[in-house]
Parts: structure tokens; C-alpha cells; sequence
């Protein structure tokens, strides 16, 4: 089953960057929003794989996306992929739910902080 897992850590990227490449151009409802959806995303993103991992039968739920093979050796190989089983998948739901929780009460916490854009980028 080819499932893009990539998606899953590449939205915080793209909220950092955001956020870093712009610190200084944008209002603090624009940066609190990245950051948010783009962690909002990662955990939905991360539901939808542990529900699509549910769905296989119990000793077929792996979902792995090989990106290229970095050792070939004979018969042994070292492949760069991400690789999504039971125990990762309630790990990724985890930590993205909790930091999502963590992004929400930083809105609050940070508004009359000097550093908020900075605190988000590296939030994220």
C-alpha cells in the first residue's frame, strides 16, 4: 500500500520555513496560523495512516515508502524509507496531538512577546 508517509513531517517543515524565511513581514495571527495548521495537518495526516494501517490484516500492517536503495550489497541492501507499523503510528499521533495542544496554548501564552514569530518558527 503506497501511502505518502512523507507528508507527516514535511508540514512542520514548511510551517518553520515559512515562518523563519518570513519573521519579519508577518502579523502574529498569520504566524500562529502556519504553525498551527501546518502541526493541525501533520496529526490529521498521522490519523488517517493509523486508521489506513487498521484497515490491513494483522500481520500485513506495515506501511513502508522505500525512497532508494543507499547500500546495495548482494542480497543486503540498506534502504532509505519511512517505514509506518502499530507502535510508530500511536507514536506519530502522539507527539504531532500533544505538540498541536502545546502550538494552541502558546497563542495565548507568547501574544505580548517580542520574540512570538521566532518562538513559532522554532516551535515548529
Amino acid at each position: 500500500m503506497e501511502q505518502p508517509l512523507y507528508l507527516i513531517p514535511l508540514f512542520p517543515l514548511i510551517g518553520f520555513l515559512l515562518n523563519g524565511l518570513l519573521l519579519g513581514r508577518l502579523g502574529k495571527k498569520t504566524i500562529s496560523f502556519i504553525a498551527c495548521t501546518s502541526v493541525g495537518l501533520s496529526f490529521l495526516f498521522g490519523m488517517k495512516f493509523f486508521f489506513d494501517l487498521l484497515s490491513l490484516p494483522e500481520t500485513a500492517r506495515i506501511i513502508e515508502n522505500v525512497f532508494f536503495t543507499w547500500i546495495p550489497a548482494g542480497q543486503f541492501h540498506v534502504n532509505v524509507a519511512f517505514l509506518l507499523d502499530p507502535l510508530s503510528a500511536v507514536m506519530v499521533l502522539v507527539v504531532s496531538g500533544v505538540s498541536f495542544i502545546i502550538h494552541i496554548y502558546s497563542i495565548g501564552y507568547m501574544h505580548d512577546d517580542a520574540g512570538y514569530g521566532r518562538y513559532f518558527t522554532y516551535l515548529n
